[in-house]
């Protein structure tokens, strides 16, 4: 296997809208590469990026996959990750990968809410950019009118480098618009007359952004309107290589006219690892600017983990800087722990080939390690380094998971934790409150999967429901009991009596016990009993088997036996004391707001907002972003666990939402009524 200097790399990461073409883009590239020897076609099921049998079944991407085209003495390292929204982590893992990330656009689709997304991705992060028009071939193809919807929609002015020559069934070519000639079949020829104007155009539009990044350049333009060919290659070089200006190319990958030149043009323009050696790392967890080379201080990232079902677990690496080696030891900032590098391949999707050893600006694969996964950092034994955090979105979908078979619990446990090591959008936690298993994702296809893989690979059927909610179970009123615990039947018998006066304390100030007992009407050894009784029944609930909070419990009188009291009849005693009272105290149930902000186009404004009303939510204020409306307002978590679908709905899938717990409020009688009476007929 050829080592390449980091001159020779290039990184790029595909993403953009399902539908696009990302994985038969990278088909036609390796094609082109003699990577393979055949083309492949998602359709079929027999690409080399689309090769888990999920992925075949469905048509689509469903997970993140890495391939390489080496062409004309230059390594392409390609990631492909799914379009479909539910997979936003791995378009988010993949930008911290690459070099440059390419947004895939569908030239008959305008402004998709895929292509949005992936735009919205990209935004505010030091990458270079560049944006794909795919399928030139498609009927009503129109390179230009895309690269009109996204300035229109985003205010991103996105640079012509190549244009199509004809589109649709007449799309023959390219142009590369920096050196002014055409590339058909992958030969070099004059522009032909009938296209001179939309070249003239094109150059003018590349030769004012590439300026507007360079002073000089800026000024030379100003002077003469005109910059030469040498000035424009190594301007637009030095403004993609530090992220100041967003390159468009086009082609069909279904015809694979146009993919041998955007091939070049990776190669010419876009920047290698060398390029952009310096990056923003931290060190001892302060901001820190590390010079990446081969030599240098080791700092690899794990932007992916995924099982293989005959290799286990799989770590998909990019080496910024250093070199890694089998057999080194390795520390893993996040874990704070040592690892060990074993094996380490090169992935042509699920195929692989040894590598000796992986040098900064090398994507690769590690197996076998035993602590870090994905979102991790690796570095020197000793070392301070990591990498900068990266950020995932917050689920917006939850479902409660369990075994459809009562012996298969401890299994799913282990299953479930191989599977959200692959994706950090997904995150599971045990509700001690509700005792249910709760799944956090991206959306239901995403759920789906989980539920699919557990059975497929790991032979466990799960059963997934929507989540109780964790109410909560409080008084609004005072109320003063007694209650005596007295039972005789031959030889000792019990005996314990207390009075309770019960009233609520300030929201979320929990339980507070009084101790008011004086003259010795009950022994001090008797109170921690008379506690633990009171603390076991908040933790049961009283009227429907949720915690009780807020509460204020004064034991102020009592009795006892010298003989049958004990520490049972007074734990009794005081149980049934503290139910009679709060019965009598005006219970009620709290439910729990979250606070929530959904971003939306201006135009779906009013819809959300009538929503939200009939969701219980009150609107808190919202404020403009763009184009976009960011709406604030608190919404019980009953009402949020089918939201998203419903979101989706209203907004054609371009509105998204984040969530945190807020506070308990009052549960509305009606809706309490309802879950007290279920409590009931269920301990019946």
């Amino acid at each position: 296997m050829k080592n390449y200097e980091m001159n020779a790399l290039r990184n790029l990461a595909f993403i953009g809208s399902s539908g696009a073409g990302k994985t038969s883009l990278i088909e036609q590239m390796l094609y082109l590469s003699k990577m393979t020897n055949r083309l492949g076609k998602v359709t079929d099921g027999n690409t080399v990026m689309d090769y888990d049998q999920d992925e075949i079944e469905k048509g689509i991407s469903l997970m993140m996959s890495i391939g390489y085209a080496d062409w004309k003495n230059n390594r392409i390292n390609l990631v492909d990750t799914p379009g479909y929204g539910d997979f936003i982590g791995d378009q988010i893992a993949a930008t911290t990968a690459a070099d440059t990330v390419a947004v895939v656009a569908n030239a008959t689709g305008g402004f998709e809410v895929g292509l949005e997304k992936s735009l919205e991705i990209l935004d505010g992060r030091k990458v270079t950019k560049a944006v794909i028009i795919n399928k030139m071939d498609a009927d009503q193809a129109d390179y230009f009118k895309v690269l009109e919807t996204i300035k229109d929609n985003t205010g991103i002015t996105v640079a012509p480098v190549l244009i199509p020559m004809g589109r649709e069934a007449n799309f023959k070519g390219v142009i590369d618009v920096v050196k002014g000639k055409a590339i058909i079949d992958g030969k070099i020829a004059d522009v032909p007359a009938e296209f001179a104007d939309e070249l003239e155009e094109a150059k003018a539009a590349l030769m004012e952004a590439v300026a507007e990044t360079d002073e000089a350049l800026l000024e030379k333009f100003f002077e003469s309107m005109e910059l030469s060919e040498e000035e424009l290659v190594s301007g637009l070089k030095n403004a993609l290589a530090q992220s100041n200006i967003i390159p468009a190319f086009c082609c069909s990958a279904n015809t694979g006219v146009g993919v041998q030149a955007l091939m070049d043009a990776i190669i010419e323009y876009l920047p290698s690892p060398e390029a952009k050696k310096a990056m923003n790392v931290l060190e001892d967890k302060k901001d820190k600017n590390l010079i990446c080379t081969p030599n240098g201080d080791l700092l690899a990232y794990v932007f992916k983990s995924v099982v293989d079902p005959n290799m286990g677990d799989v770590a998909y690496v990019r080496v910024y800087s250093g070199t890694l080696k089998s057999g080194m030891d390795i520390f893993i900032p996040e874990k704070d722990a040592k690892d060990k590098v074993s094996s380490m391949y090169f992935f042509q999707g699920k195929n692989r080939s040894d590598a000796g050893e992986l040098k900064a600006g090398e994507i690769g694969g590690l197996v076998k390690l035993k602590v870090a996964r994905g979102l991790n950092s690796i570095v020197a034994v000793n070392s301070k380094l990591s990498y900068q955090k990266t950020s995932v979105p917050s689920p917006v979908y939850w479902q409660a998971i369990k075994a459809a078979n009562q012996n298969d619990e401890d299994k799913i446990g282990q299953a479930l934790g191989k599977l959200l090591a692959e994706d950090p959008t997904i995150t599971s936690h045990i509700n001690l409150e509700t005792h249910e298993h709760v799944l956090s994702a991206m959306g239901e296809q995403q759920m789906t999967l989980i539920q699919k893989r557990l059975k497929n690979r790991y032979k466990v059927d799960a059963l997934l429901k929507t989540p109780k909610i964790p109410y909560k179970e409080t008084i609004q009123g005072k109320a003063d009991t007694k209650y005596r615990h007295k039972k005789q039947s031959g030889g000792k018998g019990q005996y314990g009596e207390v009075y309770f006066r019960v009233s609520p304390t300030g929201r979320g100030e929990g339980y507070k016990f009084v101790n008011s007992i004086v003259g010795g009407t009950i022994p001090g050894n008797f109170i921690p009993a008379i506690e633990k009784g009171i603390q076991e029944t908040l933790e049961k609930g009283i009227i429907a088997g949720y915690t009780v909070v807020d509460i204020c419990v004064d034991c102020y009188f009592g009795s006892y036996h010298d003989v049958d009291s004990s520490e049972m009849a007074f734990k009794i005693a005081s149980s049934m004391c503290l139910k009679d009272a709060f019965t009598q105290a005006k219970p009620i149930l709290l439910e729990p707001i979250h606070e929530i902000e959904i971003i939306i186009p201006t135009e779906y404004m009013g819809d959300v907002m009538g929503d939200i009303s009939t969701r219980r939510g009150k609107i808190n204020g919202m404020e403009q972003q763009g184009k976009k409306q960011i709406l604030k307002a608190n919404v019980p978590l009953a009402e949020l666990f089918a939201y998203f679908p419903a979101l989706k709905s209203l907004t054609q899938g371009r509105g998204m939402f984040t969530q945190k717990f807020s506070h308990f409020e009052k549960v509305p009688e009606e809706i309490a009524k309802v879950v007290i009476e279920a409590y009931k007929k269920e301990e019946e």
